[in-house]
């Protein structure tokens, strides 16, 4: 699952809009709104602002090079 839509799943799951995500992460909706675009240079700090609400943080994942993910 690619993080953009983890974001958006989580944020619905919770009941949240984009508005509600921004206040209660305390980014800017903008960055809401890249993030569940797929906007593939964010901040990291910030995304982990975000995550942190759903209990979760960007870390490293091995890549499978046989696959080329």
């Amino acid at each position: 699952m690619l993080l953009s839509e983890y974001v958006k799943l989580m944020r619905k799951e919770h009941g949240l809009s984009q508005v509600e995500l921004s206040e209660k992460s305390g980014v800017g909706l903008r960055f809401i709104r890249e993030l569940e675009q797929g906007k593939e240079t964010l901040r990291l700090d910030k995304v982990n602002q975000v995550l942190n609400l759903f209990g979760t943080k960007v870390g490293v994942v091995p890549v499978d090079k046989t696959t080329n993910q």
